[in-house]
């Protein structure tokens, strides 16, 4: 079973970024990005991948991101 933690501080970013763990990106309360890791993010927008070649740009205003932990 995993646990849903919302990431909303740069602290909760950082730390996903440092770990690698998989994240669900939510916007209009529809998910549009369900398995991927940050690679970058900054005060407007995060930049999550999935695949080798597959980046997507998410702004912070306008999207929820979750983190995926096991338990």
């Amino acid at each position: 079973m995993s646990i849903n933690r919302k990431l909303l501080t740069d602290s909760d970013f950082e730390e996903a970024l440092e770990k690698q763990t998989r994240i669900r990106v939510f916007r209009d309360n529809q998910i549009i990005d369900a398995s991927s890791t940050i690679v970058r993010f900054d005060s407007s927008t995060v930049v999550t991948q999935s695949s080798v070649s597959d980046l997507m740009y998410h702004a912070r205003s306008e999207c929820e991101f979750f983190d995926l932990r096991k338990r």
